[in-house]
């Protein structure tokens, strides 16, 4: 529901120095739409293959399985980032995709997990900061980009993919569309649908990258130094 809209707008306008813009939104009808079209025409594996080639630019290492073996491969994951201490959502879907259990045993085995818990607010981000591998699912995949798009919300911090050392995504195959283009569909479905959408939603590309004039690329100046993303093939 959206409150306080007018005296929003007003003092926006009035900072601008212009009156409010009351003229109603054109409705554009293009003739040409290529965004579109752009890798519509690919399979889910194919799909798949396009994400691999771009993991490969953007530094990121990109893992298959299937939902009997992703636990382990999980685990093996987990232990050749270096192991704890975890950083995880509040998140059903590590029940749905069989993953309690694993997270279970990593307390048992000295591996210190920490889920993001609402209830502690901001003193989350200093165990998070700590943690030397944060874990989330994706919520949207971008193929052509290689770029995971995380809703945030309640149990599910945005630092939990930034502030760690190293980060993993978790890649439900069904979450992997084209391009941009499909994401923003996807979002601005849920508006028009009036269902409520993530305050932040990140869209991350790999590991943090950052080069500077002379192009010298420098890997985690403000987020993970290596990322992974494991495709789940849940369809």
């Amino acid at each position: 529901m959206i409150q306080n809209q007018e005296s929003f707008l007003q003092h926006v306008a009035g900072r601008l120095s212009r009156p409010q813009v009351l003229t109603e939104r054109p409705v554009r009808d293009w003739k040409y739409r290529p965004q579109d079209k752009t890798l519509t025409d690919k399979t889910p594996d194919e799909l798949v293959e396009i994400l691999r080639d771009q993991c490969r630019l953007i530094h990121t290492e990109l893992i298959e399985t299937d939902l009997h073996h992703l636990p382990k491969v999980l685990a093996e994951t987990v232990s050749a980032y270096g192991g704890g201490p975890l950083a995880i959502w509040r998140d059903d879907r590590y029940e749905t995709f069989g993953l309690q259990e694993q997270i279970h045993s990593w307390p048992k085995q000295g591996i210190e997990v920490h889920t993001w818990d609402p209830s502690i607010g901001h003193d989350n981000i200093g165990i998070v900061e700590k943690a030397n591998i944060g874990i989330t699912f994706s919520d949207i995949t971008l193929a052509e980009s290689g770029t995971v798009v995380l809703f945030s919300g309640e149990g599910k911090g945005r630092t939990v993919s930034m502030l760690p050392h190293k980060y993993i995504a978790l890649v439900p195959k069904s979450t992997i569309v084209p391009r941009m283009t499909q994401a923003a569909q996807q979002i601005s479905k849920q508006v028009q649908e009036g269902k409520d959408i993530a305050s932040c939603i990140n869209f991350i590309t790999g590991p943090s990258n950052s080069a500077d004039i002379e192009m010298n690329l420098v890997v985690g100046v403000h987020g993970p130094v290596k990322a992974a993303y494991i495709v789940v093939d849940d369809m």
